[in-house]
């Protein structure tokens, strides 16, 4: 049952917190047409989001602390966009995909690059521990002759655990306080 609640309350929280406003296209302006804006996010639906962020599972090789994690994330995501430029074929979407995740991974390195004059030696250490494990999962992936079996491989990732973008956001602000927790949230 909460499996089904928390992503359900998770997007009624969004949509509550994001305010829609509409745009006009004019004939001469090309791309999207925007309807829905994000404003600043209130403290209430941040903490929200890091708790069902916090409360879910990890995936197998991913640190639990956040200095590592965002380390595993940055390498997790920047494999991601070196596999997608090693693709034949440049589709928009796979063009897309790689900018967005260079983006991403930007964010995670100056998160890092903050925080890292607070870490210990055992913290660093653990953060290279999991990035030279996600490297060497992707080399054997970017390695490979086959362009199609790259290219499914691009498309098989599915994106980063929700906490990665939390870490980042206390590692950068130096927040040392335990995460919000469902329960400190009012999800039982």
């Amino acid at each position: 049952m909460l499996k089904l609640f928390v992503p359900g309350l998770t997007a009624l929280s969004l949509l509550a917190t994001t305010p829609v406003v509409a745009q006009t296209q004019n004939e001469n302006q090309d791309g999207p047409i925007v309807t829905g804006a994000r404003t600043e996010e209130s403290a209430d639906s941040l903490k929200t989001r890091e708790a069902i962020a916090y409360a879910r599972p990890l995936p197998r090789g991913a640190p639990s602390a956040d200095y590592p994690l965002v380390a595993w994330c940055d390498a997790l995501v920047s494999g991601h966009a070196d596999l997608g430029d090693t693709l034949p074929a440049h589709a928009p979407e796979d063009v897309e995909l790689v900018r967005l995740g260079r983006l991403e991974a930007q964010d995670f390195r100056s998160a890092l690059a903050a925080a890292a004059p607070r870490q210990s030696a055992a913290s660093k250490a653990e953060a290279d521990r999991a990035v030279s494990a996600v490297k060497a999962q992707w080399a054997a992936l970017i390695e490979n002759p086959d362009a199609e079996a790259r290219s499914q491989s691009f498309g098989l990732f599915f994106g980063l655990p929700g906490r990665c973008e939390h870490a980042a956001r206390r590692i950068r602000e130096n927040i040392t306080t335990p995460p919000a927790t469902l329960e400190s949230v009012g999800i039982n």
